[in-house]
């Protein structure tokens, strides 16, 4: 079973933290997207997306981040994959809510124009109004997750116990240290992203998230929240 796979990699990490925690057996194959690999014709005909993760399991070829969780914990059996039908519907939903709001302004509206040439938005003008605009919008999701999908008792996204959700969320949430976020004025997140950080595999999967995609940038100047 082959992972094509970038290690600093957003979408990636949830993969690699999952296989961590369950001693999943994967064969990693790296795609250098910063030398541009994932475009090349020899990596199209494997993924025509030109995108990283893309898992291979003999004749199955599975792209998008939370399909190839669900595929993982369901054939490892993962205890982070809930079988009561309502827990692991609600461990969906939270995938589906980062990935259709907070990721799209958090991510794709506010780091990624700012570190990524490609994701810029036109001139400086264009540039300063689609940051403020997704400024405003991953704020109203944040505050969402902090007081909601959070709040004040729960340890992790769907309550008491790690889930998928969690693995995709703080990997979605921590992208925000590429351009030095401050979550402090969502206190709930701080607690979540705390447990999160505390798993024993945390560090040593997400260390080239942080050598690779945070340093580079640590004296660069950045829009925050």
């Amino acid at each position: 079973m082959k992972l094509y796979f970038h290690p600093a990699s957003t979408t990636c990490r949830p993969i690699m933290l999952l296989a961590a925690a369950e001693n999943i057996d994967i064969d990693y194959q790296l795609v250098d997207l910063f030398a541009g690999d994932n475009l090349k014709p020899e990596f199209l005909t494997i993924n025509p997306n030109g995108a990283v993760p893309l898992l291979e399991d003999g004749e199955l070829r599975l792209a998008e981040s939370s399909a190839i969780l669900k595929y993982l914990a369901e054939k490892f059996r993962a205890s982070s994959y809930p079988v009561d039908p309502r827990a692991r519907a609600r461990a969906h939903e939270r995938m589906d809510w980062f990935n259709t709001g907070l990721y799209r302004d958090l991510g794709y509206g506010l780091i990624y124009p700012q570190v990524i040439e490609t994701y810029r938005k036109g001139d400086d003008q264009a540039q300063r109004a689609h940051l403020a605009w997704s400024r405003d919008k991953a704020k109203h999701w944040l505050e969402i997750l902090d007081r909601h999908h959070i709040g004040p008792t729960n340890n992790f996204l769907c309550g008491a116990e790690l889930t998928l959700a969690d693995f995709m969320g703080a990997c979605y949430v921590t992208l925000g240290d590429v351009i030095r976020l401050d979550y402090s004025a969502y206190p709930n997140i701080t607690r979540w992203l705390t447990n999160m950080k505390a798993l024993p595999y945390w560090d040593k999967t997400n260390e080239p998230f942080y050598t690779y995609f945070v340093a580079p940038f640590k004296d660069a100047p950045f829009e925050g929240l």
